[in-house]
């Protein structure tokens, strides 16, 4: 499944639509959704009205909430058609205290609060402990802003991590989800790279698509990552990596996979074949 367009709703939205050609081209049925919709309250009716197929099905678009993924499963079961990540497995993958403990030792140190209130984010700058941290909430930081509302130089320095804290706040509005989340800062020498995952198999290693351009080097091997992710026990996911300083290959994000964006190089037809076909890895070029 993938957005339709917002102004020919009969066509998938531009920046899926060579997916959904490669995805016809592959023998895949291709259905699409009023993403907008589901971003509203009891907008998922409206959102599936358009479906007209059954069965297993993927999803293949814009980041949804974990509410309205939820509401969007839900009207899609009404008709027959079954995510194969279901909404608890999606909020694992999408919100970082999902995916955390299985990735705590090749990842920076994190903690994280439960709401926004300054009180609970000081107890979280006490837990992690002094020095260097970046700032972000369960899905999402704000690096564009990187010095007023995501680097803290020093956790122990309560007041500036604190105004730090409420830009971010104030930058995320109505977007900001779950909870403030502190993660040790560490210095990294490189462009991230994107895995793909699907049943806890490496199916693809490329550019991230902030960099799509910075091809990972052949040196960075998604095999010791494979007992981490097949532990998650998810059916498609995204791992994000970046080398840090010393060398070592670290772990800076884990998503799902459907509302992952593919990076420009990686050709569509490609990606297709990777994440739908055989399970065996490909890497970029």
């Amino acid at each position: 499944m993938i957005p339709a367009d917002v102004i020919h709703p009969r066509r998938p939205d531009e920046h899926f639509a060579d997916e959904a050609r490669a995805a016809r081209a592959a023998g895949l049925d291709v259905a699409l959704v009023d993403h907008d919709a589901l971003g509203t309250d009891g907008g998922a009716e409206r959102a599936v009205r358009g479906i007209r197929t059954s069965g297993p099905a993927v999803y293949r678009g814009w980041m949804l909430r974990s509410k309205d993924y939820a509401a969007f499963a839900a009207a899609l079961a009404q008709r027959d058609v079954v995510l194969r990540t279901g909404p608890d497995q999606y909020r694992k993958a999408h919100e970082l205290p999902g995916w955390y403990a299985a990735m705590a030792g090749v990842t920076p140190s994190t903690v994280w609060t439960r709401g926004d209130d300054d009180a609970g984010f000081v107890r979280a700058c006490g837990d992690l402990g002094p020095g260097a941290a970046v700032l972000r909430d369960y899905t999402k930081s704000m690096k564009h802003y990187w010095h007023e509302a995501a680097f803290i130089p020093d956790v122990a320095d309560t007041a500036h991590a604190t105004a730090v804290a409420r830009r971010f706040r104030e930058l995320r509005g109505d977007e900001f989800t779950g909870g403030f989340v502190l993660r040790r800062f560490e210095r990294f020498v490189s462009a991230e790279a994107r895995t793909w995952w699907v049943d806890g198999a490496c199916r693809l290693v490329g550019a991230h698509p902030d960099t799509p351009d910075d091809i990972p080097p052949p040196d960075l091997d998604p095999a010791a990552l494979a007992p981490l992710v097949a532990a998650l026990r998810l059916p498609f996911v995204t791992v994000d990596l970046a080398r840090r300083d010393d060398g070592v290959w670290r772990v800076i994000e884990v998503g799902d996979g459907q509302v992952s964006d593919r990076p420009t190089t990686i050709d569509p037809d490609d990606f297709v074949a990777a994440v739908a076909g055989p399970a065996r890895v490909e890497r970029a070029q």
